[in-house]
């Protein structure tokens, strides 16, 4: 039986964050070298948008790749910019058939030309559906993007569109990657690394963590039901006590 069958799917988060860890060692032991698990990690991000389509989750960020990763081999990033040139020239037509609509966050300026005009090609494609949005983090870490966010909010007090004193919460949320997508309700890391690494440190101050030591290759549509079923069985008080909740 699916887990499926056991979710309230009146309760699922509207949007699920996931840190895709792991492929390097389940390439390392399947004997591959480490691109290899990145290019069969292409297939979990397939079976999670399909779990997503499912339970109705409406928004999905993935972290793909980050600012640090830059750091890694020469070879490996080299392989990961051609992989994601082609995934995302080849899924396209899958994305529209299952009304998927593809965004980004992150700088863009360092990512390769290629790599950069599919993204923007894929999205312009996509930029119709409604079903599910796929929020892909490219050349994103979230110091990045509170730094800048903090730039910009300098910017706007010295043009004079408000004072040091006026900035609020939603002066800053606004100046974020994308002010309109509700916050993650659930964040998801494979491979049994207890870390954000990075990730949306801002919009996951209210997320349910969820870790598996799933491999993200061997991630299933089966494991995104379990960890929103685990999602359902706790209680969300926003710093309330039960008791205010019911």
């Amino acid at each position: 039986m699916s887990k499926l069958e056991s979710i309230d799917l009146n309760k699922c988060p509207e949007h699920i964050a996931i840190i895709m860890d792991g492929n390097g060692r389940w390439a390392k032991k399947q004997g591959e070298m480490r691109l290899f698990g990145h290019t069969s990690g292409v297939e979990a991000v397939r079976e999670v948008l399909k779990g997503c389509v499912d339970l109705g989750v409406k928004y999905l960020t993935l972290y793909a790749f980050s600012t640090e990763n830059w750091n890694r081999p020469k070879e490996e990033v080299d392989g990961l910019m051609n992989l994601l040139v082609e995934t995302i020239a080849n899924e396209v037509t899958e994305l529209n058939e299952n009304e998927v609509r593809l965004l980004s966050i992150g700088d863009p300026n360092q990512l390769p030309d290629a790599c950069r005009m599919e993204l923007e090609k894929a999205k312009q494609k996509t930029a119709k559906n409604t079903k599910v949005n796929l929020i892909l983090a490219l050349n994103y870490s979230a110091r990045w993007e509170i730094i800048n966010a903090v730039k910009k909010i300098a910017s706007n007090v010295e043009e004079g569109e408000y004072t040091a004193k006026d900035i609020s919460e939603e002066h800053f949320v606004n100046a974020l990657c994308m002010p309109n997508i509700p916050d993650p309700e659930l964040m998801i890391r494979t491979s049994g690394e207890y870390r954000l690494s990075n990730f949306l440190l801002w919009q996951i101050a209210y997320a349910e963590l969820y870790f598996t030591d799933k491999l993200w290759p061997d991630f299933s549509k089966e494991d995104l039901f379990e960890a929103v079923y685990d999602y359902q069985s706790r209680e969300r008080r926003f710093g309330l006590v039960s008791e205010q909740l019911t």
